[in-house]
């Protein structure tokens, strides 16, 4: 990062106009702006072999979805399962990886709950609501994010304040008696830059256990609807106390509450575990969640140095089918810290940076099976990274040390390089990571204390080449091997150690057309395979997964989109069978296409809709779990 970039990154922390319109302007894959694949401002191009994604905001928009688990279905080398409706349990499998192997961030602060069972990444209550962009790096980096980072991150980035007032605010609603209302403003009154948000968000549902299954029993197990509500408030505050000096405070609180069916041992969803359809049905789970960033920016050429507090709670309150609360489980996360990029030359950064992070789980069950987990644990750790160009190439390389307070010294490294000769690329990347077993994993009832961290080692190497002016595309091969993985083991009902390796590997493409500023189509294509070291195929990853979208601005009032989404054929896991007790083995492929539009009728009002799954494609993406059907949403919004 030269002193240009540097300049750039601070008119981008003082919120100045130019910068905006830079990050949320849509263009080919390597003119986005990013901070994840570094830790620094740069273009994706800028950030050597990295494999990385940028959802913009203008992508946001046209989607006309109001999730993130929505957001990134189509996203390359991601698979998203959800286990019913809104609100439900969503996860993330990254190029075939375990669900804890990805790290979920938004504004770098991490989000993984430490007190649910694995520390995966749970997507469920995460709306778009002042979200700016989504940026996804795809590979190891847990060189710059520590644990949980095996696979890759997700940083979710919230709008900033800009140089004049805006506002909005509007209501929406369709089927399954949802409705919304919202409303935001950003802005800058002084040396204070400002961006809030809040909103409402309900909805009736639908049963969560599938009554479109013909496979599993109905009268009385898929007879409830399960709904859903969610309650967000998210600001982001900068105050320049001199053109070198910012303070940024970043802060974003969730309430929800949804309900939800049994899993009955049976090998599938229900109402109830008895199906007695007289019996109450208040199964739900209320869950908090409050992130928070606080960090000081002072620009002293050729250094930029920043001083955070980044924090996350989240507190989740589980109820049986007759209202009794079984489980309170609390997990704390607070990390402090230090990075410095330093500016050699117009072509050379040096990034180091420092933190302390201390992660918390207060479990409390309760009835037969009751327990308590109170546990904490820290971290010290210290990274380097260095970005290097010359000519076209350009190489980003970076090592770390971790001091876990429970399993001493853990070293990564990676190596990015990047080669640009004309119109095409060639990058590369090889990295390390760890992950440490959750509390959950560790101490609960059922922990085991004698568990090692999970190390991977992956590279990926690809192409990509602009064919014409307004055509371009790419692919990638990946390789990923995870050692000493954590499992459940029913024999035992204990966490134990996979003994030996478990590989994924596949090809990521792409290719993107704009043949005019009104008009633009993305493709993208991954073929993955995995297998843990028995030769099984990883469960509910497909091998196949294909996307396409479009927009057409029709003129300047008027806008459609579609998004199509095909995936193949997964493995669903043993434990899954149907009423008449057959094996389910694996899940049916399915493709599935969303509609969406706009259409200005002032310049500050616009009508809007959506239409998801327009063909009414029945699936599921976890095994006896609903999905929507054909469904419908309109609303308008009113801008200032």
């Amino acid at each position: 990062m030269n002193r240009k970039k540097l300049a750039i990154l601070m008119a981008a922390m003082l919120c100045s106009k130019g910068l905006q319109a830079e990050e949320t302007s849509k263009g080919y894959i390597g003119q986005e702006v990013v901070v994840s694949a570094t830790k620094t401002l740069n273009r994706i191009s800028d950030a050597g072999g990295s494999s990385v994604t940028v959802i913009t905001s203008r992508d946001i928009e046209n989607s006309g979805q109001q999730t993130v688990e929505e957001l990134i279905k189509g996203t390359t080398g991601l698979d998203v399962v959800s286990t019913g409706g809104l609100g439900t349990n969503a996860t993330v499998f990254m190029r075939g990886a375990d669900s804890r192997s990805t790290l979920v961030l938004i504004d770098g602060v991490p989000v993984n709950d430490p007190s649910s069972a694995n520390r995966t990444p749970d997507l469920a209550n995460l709306t778009i609501d002042n979200i700016e962009r989504i940026e996804v790096v795809r590979g190891p980096v847990s060189v710059l994010y520590g644990s949980n980072a095996m696979a890759g991150v997700i940083n979710i980035i919230t709008r900033k304040g800009g140089d004049r007032m805006r506002a909005l605010a509007g209501v929406e609603g369709g089927s399954f008696g949802t409705w919304k209302a919202y409303a935001a403003a950003n802005g800058k009154v002084d040396r204070l830059t400002y961006s809030f948000a809040a909103s409402r968000l309900r909805s009736d549902g639908f049963s969560v256990a599938d009554d479109r299954n013909d496979r599993i029993p109905h009268n009385g197990n898929t007879d409830e609807k399960d709904g859903y509500e969610n309650a967000l408030f998210s600001t982001n505050l900068g105050y320049a106390f001199s053109k070198n000096v910012n303070l940024e405070t970043i802060l974003r609180f969730s309430d929800s509450s949804v309900s939800l069916d049994d899993y009955l041992w049976a090998g599938y969803a229900g109402d109830r575990e008895d199906a007695n359809p007289n019996g109450l049905k208040l199964n739900h789970t209320e869950t908090h969640q409050l992130t928070g960033r606080v960090a000081m920016k002072v620009l002293t050429e050729p250094l930029f140095s920043t001083v955070y507090y980044n924090f996350s709670n989240q507190r989740r309150d589980i109820y049986d089918n007759e209202a009794f609360r079984t489980n309170i489980n609390k997990g704390y996360l607070y990390e402090v810290g230090w990075q410095g990029d330093l500016s050699f030359a117009s072509n050379h950064t040096l990034t180091a940076g420092i933190s302390y992070q201390r992660e918390h789980a207060d479990n409390d069950s309760y009835g037969f099976y009751a327990s308590t987990l109170d546990r904490h644990v820290g971290m010290n750790s210290a990274f380097l990274q260095d970005q290097l160009s010359f000519g076209g190439i350009k190489v980003v390389s970076a090592i770390r040390n971790d001091d876990n307070e429970t399993f001493g010294n853990h070293s990564t490294w990676r190596i990015a390089p990047s080669a640009t000769f004309g119109d095409t690329t060639f990058k590369a990347s090889y990295g390390t990571g760890f992950r440490a077993p959750s509390l959950y994993e560790l101490y609960s009832f059922y922990g085991n204390a004698s568990l090692n961290p999970e190390t991977s080692e992956g590279w990926d190497a690809g192409i990509e080449h602009r064919l014409t002016s307004t055509l371009r595309a790419g692919a990638t091969w990946f390789h990923n091997d995870f050692d000493n993985r954590i499992d459940y083991e029913w024999l035992t009902n204990k966490y134990q150690q996979v003994v030996g390796i478990t590989r994924t590997h596949g090809i990521e493409s792409f290719a993107e057309w704009s043949p005019s500023k009104a008009f633009f189509v993305a493709a993208n294509y991954t073929w993955m395979h995995g297998e843990d070291p028995d030769g099984n195929t990883m469960i509910r990853r497909p091998a196949n997964k294909a996307s396409l979208l479009g927009t057409w601005h029709i003129n300047s009032r008027a806008r459609v989109s579609t998004a199509m989404q095909l995936v193949g054929q997964r493995r669903e896991t043993p434990y899954a069978y149907d009423k008449d007790g057959n094996p389910v083995g694996n899940l049916d492929s399915y493709v599935v296409v969303n509609l969406s539009g706009s259409y200005k009728v002032a310049d500050n009002v616009e009508l809007y809709g959506r239409i998801d799954n327009l063909f009414d494609r029945y699936y599921e993406e976890a095994w006896s779990y609903a999905t929507p059907g054909r469904s419908a949403y309109a609303g308008v919004k009113v801008t200032l």
